[in-house]
């Protein structure tokens, strides 16, 4: 890279971590908001429908959906400066206006869905299994991203790239000469379109299991030579080689029980201040806010141990 080129991916960077700090500061604020002024009123007003106040899992999907929709208009004019203008102004983005709304719509429209599913089965597993909740919850959670693993190359990916056998019979004789002793088990390696957004280049080595597979964006394919991308394949099977994934699903599990088990006591010392005790098996609704509030804290406060790790390995 020239000095300027240096000099405009360093602006670039700083800038993308001002919004990515900013955007995190939005999230707390208002999620604080949503769970000490918002969350009671609107669960007692959700509570005089008749068929939300009888069944505790419509309540809770309808505060969720409400909650969350609210924070997705708070925080769209910082997600349409980062995720549009911004790679615009720096020549990284191929994406029209329209292009990018429809592409962060149905991000948000999955994320939506995946998130309520998770936190009405967390509300479950608090309601049916009491105080050992937050020990059930990491193993749930462990299981949730195995089969995440194994869906996210052939169901989630394909809803926003077009992604296709790689047609390139000699740079897939390469990846699978790198692979050859590893261990490594790969279902077939793809191309995918990343140059109907951007110019970035990217690789991956994504999926688990019979769902494992090599990703090589277009841009990376156009614009590097044959060495150049495996030497990338090379640090991705490196990963698999110094079993880093097996790590990092592990310190995953360590984490997520410390998190629940702290988002628990506080959840737990909040009720029982409020109501005057706690009963699990009936842990009210209104309480949703704060278990996300608690979560999106300890997931930003040891993000940087989790970046430390990533960068060592």
């Amino acid at each position: 890279m020239s000095a300027e080129e240096l000099a405009e991916a360093k602006d670039y960077g700083r800038k993308g971590l001002a919004c990515d700090l900013a955007d995190r500061s939005i999230d707390v604020a208002y999620l604080a908001l949503a769970a000490l002024v918002l969350a009671r009123p609107i669960d007692a007003w959700l509570e005089t429908w008749p068929l939300l106040a009888g069944f505790w899992s419509l309540r809770l999907a309808a505060l969720f959906l409400i909650v969350i929709g609210l924070h997705m208009v708070v925080s769209f004019p910082l997600s349409f400066y980062s995720g549009h203008v911004l790679e615009h102004r720096y020549g990284l983005s191929r994406q029209t206006f329209s292009a990018w709304l429809w592409r962060y719509a149905k991000r948000n429209a999955l994320g939506v869905a995946f998130g309520l599913a998770m936190f009405l089965g967390l509300f479950w597993v608090i309601w049916l299994t009491g105080p050992y909740w937050w020990l059930v919850g990491a193993g749930v959670f462990f299981l949730v991203s195995v089969v995440m693993g194994r869906l996210v190359p052939v169901l989630i990916l394909p809803l926003f790239y077009t992604i296709e056998k790689l047609d390139q019979p000699e740079l897939a004789r390469r990846i699978a000469r790198l692979a050859e002793g590893t261990g490594l088990s790969i279902e077939g390696v793809y191309r995918m379109a990343l140059s109907e957004e951007t110019v970035k280049a990217n690789a991956m080595l994504a999926g688990l299991g019979r769902t494992r597979r090599v990703l090589l964006g277009d841009t990376l394919l156009e614009g590097f030579d044959p060495e150049e991308i495996e030497v990338i394949f090379a640090h991705e099977i490196g990963h698999h080689v110094f079993r880093h994934i097996r790590k990092l699903i592990a310190a995953g599990i360590v984490l997520s029980a410390a998190g629940f088990w702290i988002c628990d006591r506080l959840i737990a010392a909040w009720v029982i201040r409020g109501e005057g005790h706690l009963d699990y098996a009936a842990l009210p609704v209104y309480t949703l806010p704060m278990v996300i509030l608690i979560l999106t804290v300890f997931t930003t406060l040891v993000e940087p141990l989790q970046n430390a790790i990533n960068r060592r390995f």
